[in-house]
């Protein structure tokens, strides 16, 4: 029942090919034909019997042998022939329900040892007795995934099983609390078989294999690559892109990151994805920044597991040996959801008949002239397109309150006390400055409909990241700088929630 050592893992994680999944609407599980839905529902039941492992004994679980790799093959076939999204949910559904922990072993583990704490006994009694509880409290299904780590390409399998179990509840076909509880197993046996002595770096060039490069040209989620010469830019001259691959399957991204050497801290995206290099030789002492401008993970089924942090720790140390010089660490970051949470507010406040507490009496009037309308009502309009670009004097008008409101949604704006935007919380976690917002920073659609054009640079002070990483982690303070706080304070003093 215990995870696997290093060896073990290396030799597990080889190719193995999930059946494709037709791209069809979900439905509700096993709804549309009962007698096909019943003998379904009886094979899963049978499966899961005879392909879960059971507990051994504690004093037995080091002698117990494992059980006959065709069991666990058993589970990849029929999982794999589940086409439907509902159907592969309800089999993890059953799986979490009925193979978890077993509570009446908990609970007699427990009372064995807060019972011993009360008593004066040897220390190494009491300590088997805590790993007695331990033991306990590992639920059955690990052993199914412990042994399928086992198989050739199985770990490559559990990545899969996980990205459809997060697909499942995102879309509530699966849900409580015993779901949440597989999936966070699930996770933690990924992380260690993913962690970062296992992660190869690789650098993406021109001369990279035709594969890579299309890979790395798919999985970009953050600013889409167009065709071959756009991909060319960004792993030519001035421009690099790395990745973290396994040791087992080199070659094959896990999560890519995209860097731009320029002079200063960029303020525009348009400017490094769309315009070409200044020449195709690069001068070292052109180069003062390194821009990390996107950042995408491949694969579904390793979210949050910490491949991307591990990523930027392993570029920043790369790029300064390839040069020396270079002490100017910064990302430019989307803002994915401020359009959404700002509509929301003009939403809110429309419907307490035209109630304003995010504008000022000018800014309303200003506004109010360019829209032809109650800033409640035409702002709204305007904003859920990408049409209101085109006005100069609209772009002008919204400038001043829309970087307020950025800085207070990327600042003040928290979930369970961190930041909620989960691009500034995965910045901030690493010990970034929340820097700079920048206006009409990226006019692609994409740019306006998702954060209105703005984007921001979290900035990385090498000597800070890890002081400012425990503030945030462990205190919640956001380190930012004048311009944020400045915007942050003007907010406060313009616009209520």
């Amino acid at each position: 029942m215990r995870g696997l050592g290093p060896l073990e893992t290396v030799r597990r994680l080889l190719p193995l090919r999930l059946l494709p999944r037709p791209q069809r609407p979900p439905r509700h599980p096993l709804s549309s034909r009962p007698a096909a839905a019943g003998a379904l529902e009886r094979a899963m039941d049978e499966l899961l019997r005879r392909s879960v492992p059971a507990m051994p004994a504690y004093e037995l679980r080091e002698k117990t042998p494992a059980p006959a790799e065709s069991q666990c093959a058993d589970f990849v076939s029929f999982y794999c022939g589940l086409a439907e999204v509902a159907e592969r949910a309800e089999l993890l559904g059953r799986l979490a329900q009925g193979f978890g922990v077993d509570h009446s072993q908990v609970a007699e583990q427990s009372a064995g040892v807060l019972q011993l704490r009360q008593q004066p006994r040897e220390t190494a009694v009491l300590l088997q007795a805590e790993d007695r509880l331990r033991y306990a409290l590992v639920p059955r299904y690990r052993g199914l995934f412990h042994h399928i780590g086992k198989l050739d390409g199985g770990v490559r399998f559990l990545v899969q099983l996980r990205a459809d179990l997060l697909e499942a509840q995102a879309l509530k076909l699966v849900e409580g609390p015993h779901v949440r509880e597989m999936n966070g197993v699930l996770k933690g046996m990924l992380s260690e078989w993913f962690s970062s002595g296992f992660l190869i770096l690789e650098r993406v060039t021109w001369h990279s294999p035709c594969e890579v490069l299309q890979k790395v040209s798919e999985s970009e989620a953050v600013h889409p690559v167009k065709n071959w010469m756009d991909i060319k830019r960004r792993v030519g001259p001035y421009r690099r892109c790395y990745f973290f691959s396994h040791c087992t399957t080199l070659g094959e991204p896990l999560v890519v990151l995209h860097v731009a050497l320029t002079s200063e801290i960029s303020n525009n995206i348009q400017v490094i994805v769309k315009e070409c290099p200044p020449s195709e030789t690069e001068e070292k002492n052109k180069i003062a920044a390194a821009i990390f401008y996107s950042i995408s993970l491949t694969q579904q089924g390793l979210q949050g597991v910490e491949l991307g942090t591990f990523l930027i720790k392993r570029v920043v140390k790369e790029l300064q040996k390839e040069f020396p010089h270079l002490g100017t660490f910064s990302s430019l970051s989307p803002i994915p959801g401020f359009t959404k949470w700002l509509l929301g507010l003009l939403n809110s406040q429309a419907k307490e008949h035209g109630r304003n507490e995010l504008f000022t009496d000018s800014e309303c009037k200003e506004i109010s002239e360019v829209t032809g309308g109650p800033i409640s009502e035409t702002l709204k309009a305007f904003l859920s397109s990408n049409e209101w670009v085109k006005s100069e004097k609209l772009v002008r008008a919204l400038q001043a309150p829309l970087m307020r409101l950025c800085a207070w949604y990327l600042y003040g704006e928290k979930h369970r006390g961190y930041a909620l935007n989960p691009v500034a919380n995965f910045h901030l976690q690493n010990g970034a400055v929340l820097w700079r917002i920048n206006w009409m920073a990226d006019v692609s659609l994409k740019g306006i409909t998702g954060s209105c054009g703005l984007m921001v640079n979290y900035r990385y002070y090498l000597e800070d990241t890890a002081t400012n990483s425990i503030a945030y982690l462990s205190s919640k303070n956001i380190k930012a700088s004048e311009q944020v706080l400045s915007l942050v304070a003007q907010f406060q003093k313009n616009s209520k929630l």
